[in-house]
């Protein structure tokens, strides 16, 4: 039987782990081999899954398999810093791809001319199935534990909710109807169908809110880089705000606000490891080493390597925001006769001698821009104000003059536009949920098409499992 490698790396693991203790180290070089392989191979269904062994019945070794995914996380796939970020920037109004005559990948999202074949677009899908199938598989192991404390089941399985739902949320965004994966067996998994938006929403906000049960309040990690209450609390909000579910959506984010108080005050130290408006941040794997991100979009000499910041978002900034000195960096050739800019929220590309910044995931700014936007739908108009002017007096900017729904939700897109850029995808899943993507992009980019509001399915996914056409209109 021949199986997708996705699949083929999980059930490996499966099958060595049902014959052989693993160590710390052992877990999470398996777990780091999930995405490892791109062929197909062939091998026997085991009989045995990962969720039955002994590898969960010690807290230490459990800890391990969480730590596991949070490393593959970080480094590969929807939140790694790199694709989301880069491509769906590069797909928007937010970054320039300079190597058009290169045949490089991202050229296709700068021309809207993504195809089903994507390579891109099947590292997004699947990095993100394979690292739920992981947390599916742990919330097995930890539920037939007879080994582990139930704080510590409470602990792990949160964690694992959580991990499951925020990444089905990314994905949802992105390819719009998906399968929603709760287990681990493969001759379900294999078969799968995709859900309406709106059922996997209700999937999404059933696991987070039991995570938010499962969680402990405080930051046990100390550094803000384990999922606590209040980290899957913020996702709970921009579920409630993408299913407009505004009251939810506004206590939610109040919640939050209310634990972390005000944002940081020092633009420049925003994206600092000990930033105080950080909720969730990814720590590197070694001390010295720095973010993803910062060396993803900083460079220093000549042209850009690849992308750099795009001029119209430069020229979003209003006149005196500081967020347009502090965060973005320009860089000139020789002659001096052409400039360009490049992200500089993270100030460090190379190592340091210890860690200055951690991969920020989710942050204070956004929540008080979720509860704006709920409060202007609710017609809470001196609410929203209030949100929108917290972000804007921070960049030294004086309060909006926004007062009708159009005029604050007008406001509020550009205060997520300038605030959040090359954040997680945010400007393209906010143009999308807005219905701006049309009017925004159709001017700039000559092959956008209205179907271009979700991006494919892979073309392998649809081999493997017809249950998963039709393809996604226009491509």
């Amino acid at each position: 039987m021949r199986f997708k490698y996705r699949d083929t790396a999980l059930y490996q693991c499966f099958f060595i782990l049902t014959f052989r203790r693993c160590n710390l180290l052992y877990l999470t070089i398996l777990i780091g081999c999930l995405t490892a392989c791109t062929d197909f191979v062939e091998i026997d269904l085991p009989k045995n899954q990962l969720s039955g062994e002994s590898i969960f019945e010690d807290a230490l070794e459990t800890e391990s398999a969480i730590h596991g995914v949070y490393y593959q996380m970080r480094t590969s796939g929807l939140v790694s810093g790199d694709d989301l970020n880069v491509a769906m920037g590069v797909y928007t109004d937010e970054l320039d791809f300079y190597k058009l005559d290169q045949g490089e990948a991202l050229e296709n999202y700068q021309n809207h001319t993504v195809e089903s074949n994507d390579l891109i677009v099947t590292n997004l899908w699947n990095s993100a199935y394979t690292q739920i199938y992981t947390v599916n598989a742990i919330i097995a192991g930890v539920e037939s534990s007879t080994g582990l404390t139930t704080e510590d089941k409470g602990k792990f399985t949160g964690e694992a909710l959580f991990v499951r739902s925020y990444l089905h949320l990314l994905l949802v965004e992105l390819f719009g109807d998906i399968p929603y994966i709760t287990g681990i067996d493969y001759v379900d998994n294999k078969d799968v169908t995709r859900m309406p938006r709106a059922l996997v929403y209700n999937y999404i906000i059933a696991d987070l809110n039991l995570a938010v049960d499962l969680l402990s309040d405080e930051d046990m990690s100390g550094e803000r880089v384990r999922p606590y209450a209040a980290v899957a609390e913020a996702v709970l909000a921009r579920a409630y705000l993408y299913t407009q579910q505004w009251g939810l959506a506004e206590a939610m984010a109040g919640r939050v606000i209310t634990k972390f108080g005000a944002l940081e005050p020092d633009l420049n130290k925003v994206f600092l490891k000990e930033a105080s408006g950080t909720i969730w941040q990814f720590k590197p794997n070694a001390d010295g080493k720095n973010t993803n991100e910062g060396t993803r979009f900083i460079f220093t000499t000549g042209s850009p390597f690849d992308i750099a910041m795009s001029s119209l978002l430069f020229d979003a900034f209003e006149p005196g925001d500081l967020r347009q000195s502090s965060w973005l960096k320009n860089v000139s050739n020789t002659a001096n006769t052409q400039t360009w800019y490049h992200a500089f929220k993270y100030k460090e590309h190379s190592n340091t001698d210890s860690s200055v910044e951690y991969s920020v995931q989710l942050r204070l700014a956004e929540q008080y821009l979720i509860r704006a936007e709920s409060r202007a739908h609710l017609g809470n108009t001196s609410g929203a104000q209030a949100d929108i002017n917290a972000v804007r007096n921070r960049a030294g900017l004086n309060n909006t003059t926004a007062i009708t729904l159009n005029e604050l939700l007008d406001a509020i897109l550009q205060e997520r536009r300038v605030e959040l850029f090359t954040e997680q995808g945010h400007r393209w899943f906010d143009l999308k949920r807005m219905g701006k993507a049309a009017e925004v992009l159709g001017p700039i980019k000559p092959n956008w098409k209205d179907t271009h509001i979700l991006l494919p399915i892979p073309d392998t996914e649809l081999t493997l499992n017809p249950n998963l056409l039709p393809q996604n209109d226009g491509y």
